[in-house]
């Protein structure tokens, strides 16, 4: 099981948001990508934040009760990113799971360029592979 690694199970195309967009708009992206959230990306791919749908919920409600102007992503989003790589381990990211708030982590290479993302669900899908995979080789 060690050997699962999460270039094996990560979402390679998941929404990304830039730091100007308006959160309404982020909203639609999430809404259509049927995404809990994604990384925020600068003009060359690098990971500078993070948007979850908790986020634009908060924002949207303090907009919508106050009247205010609509928001900017970079207004909202987590500035610190706890990010991984895809040759990690997806047992070793379960394990930081548990003990991290993050349901979705970006993955990046060794430049903080965006590679794609890994959710819980794609882990449990990692680890339930490799368990039915287990199961299958000792009948």
């Amino acid at each position: 099981m060690e050997s699962l690694k999460i270039q094996d199970y990560m979402n390679k195309r998941p929404v990304t948001f830039t730091a100007p967009m308006p959160v309404a708009e982020a909203v639609e992206r999430l809404l259509f990508s049927s995404q809990t959230g994604g990384p925020v990306l600068d003009a060359s791919q690098k990971v500078v934040g993070f948007l979850s749908e908790q986020d634009c919920i908060e924002k949207m409600i303090v907009s919508s009760y106050y009247r205010e102007r609509a928001a900017r992503v970079d207004e909202i989003m987590m500035k610190d990113v706890l990010t991984v790589k895809p040759y990690d381990s997806i047992l070793e990211l379960a394990q930081r799971m548990l003990k991290e708030k993050p349901k979705i982590y970006p993955v990046t290479d060794d430049g903080g360029y965006l590679l794609g993302t890994i959710s819980r669900s794609d882990v449990l899908k990692a680890i339930d592979v490799q368990l039915q995979d287990g199961y299958k080789n000792h009948d």
